[in-house]
């Protein structure tokens, strides 16, 4: 098993963002769970890897070349797959993983979670999408698609969909039990038109 891993190439004000991605590394590690991320050295996503690594881990990286030659890219990793756009990056991590999860991070890391949330959503995929709310960070989000869904723009069995933990147990413990949301079929209950995003 590997999970696609979005956090921010910054550290962050809180020290308790490092600590847990460092624990979240180490834990996916020690239950044989590969890492595939953006493939840098710098910040959440570095201290992800080095965690992982360190502890005997598999570690993916997926980059594109502009970055790589911005010297960004992670020297170290098990493997490190260049690509040529950010959409082929994003492809590619997903073509490699069984679940996705958010860390805390920046616009980037919600660009891309919120992705694979939607993918989810439209049957693109049916693995878990997943966030760790370190510190209550995505709290203001998730707070944020309740009421979305509750102004009837978002199905109450999609924001449902994704789980939502304080720590790499928990996360994968909800993960292993997890099932993809119903998607009806045609003739399957009243007919009403889907709410997308």
């Amino acid at each position: 098993m590997r999970l696609a891993v979005y956090t921010g190439a910054s550290l962050g004000s809180d020290p308790r963002f490092a600590a847990a991605a460092r624990a979240f590394g180490t834990a996916l590690a020690r239950r044989g769970v590969g890492v595939v991320y953006g493939g840098g050295h710098v910040g959440l996503m570095g201290v992800v890897a080095d965690a992982a690594l360190a502890a005997g881990g598999e570690v993916i990286g997926v980059m594109p070349q502009s970055l790589v030659d911005d010297e960004a890219a992670h020297t170290g990793l098990t493997e490190l797959r260049v690509v040529r756009t950010m959409h082929e990056r994003k492809a590619g991590m997903a073509a490699l993983a069984d679940g996705f999860v958010a860390l805390p991070g920046g616009l980037g890391t919600v660009e891309e979670i919120f992705e694979a949330w939607t993918w989810l959503q439209l049957g693109v995929h049916a693995e878990p999408v997943g966030f760790l709310d370190v510190a209550g960070y995505w709290r203001p989000l998730l707070d944020a698609v309740t009421a979305m869904s509750a102004a009837g723009l978002v199905r109450p069995e999609h924001r449902d969909a994704v789980v939502v933990a304080q720590d790499a147990e928990e996360l994968l413990a909800r993960f292993a039990a997890w099932e993809p949301p119903h998607r009806p079929v045609p003739g399957d209950g009243p007919s009403t038109p889907p709410v997308c995003a």
